[in-house]
């Protein structure tokens, strides 16, 4: 049995999802799927400049990993540009934290993920630490959301 596939780490999603040659439609036109973690990997190695021990850190994932992400979305890249091809940037293995939550009870501090908002909105979710369900977003926003992306108005 394989093993499963484990969640990348993304901080940004592009704004723009297609990239088409100028001189064609959408329609009739071949299209590339690069997927958020490998828009990721191209982002932090090619347009931060980090070292790629840095990057597969960042992504939570191993070296050879993010290797094999850089690679795949390079060839997607270059397959484009030469052979004349879209780029739709969706899907993929990833998550992206969302907003630095505290135990109430223990005061331990992290950054919580999308897959566990809704059980933290349902007052569900436990500490890691301590298995307090009194959880609360670290930033007292004054009835403003904390981030662009948190989970809930304080």
């Amino acid at each position: 049995m394989a093993r499963p596939i484990k969640w990348r780490k993304i901080e940004h999603i592009p704004m723009v999802p297609y990239f088409i040659p100028a001189d064609h439609e959408i329609e009739g036109v071949e299209v590339n799927v690069l997927l958020l973690e490998e828009v990721e990997a191209i982002r932090l190695k090619d347009l931060e400049g980090l070292e790629q021990a840095e990057c597969a850190e960042r992504m939570e994932v191993s070296r050879p990993t993010f290797q094999r992400i850089l690679l795949s979305a390079r060839e997607k890249i270059a397959d484009g540009m030469i052979n004349g091809k879209a780029i739709h940037i969706a899907g993929g293995n990833y998550t992206r934290n969302i907003c630095s939550v505290m135990c109430e009870e223990c005061n331990e501090n992290w950054k919580e993920s999308f897959e566990n908002l809704q059980q933290i909105k349902e007052g569900t979710y436990m500490c890691p630490t301590c298995g307090s369900t009194k959880i609360n977003c670290v930033k007292k926003c004054k009835g403003k959301f904390c981030t662009k992306n948190c989970w809930k108005q304080c």
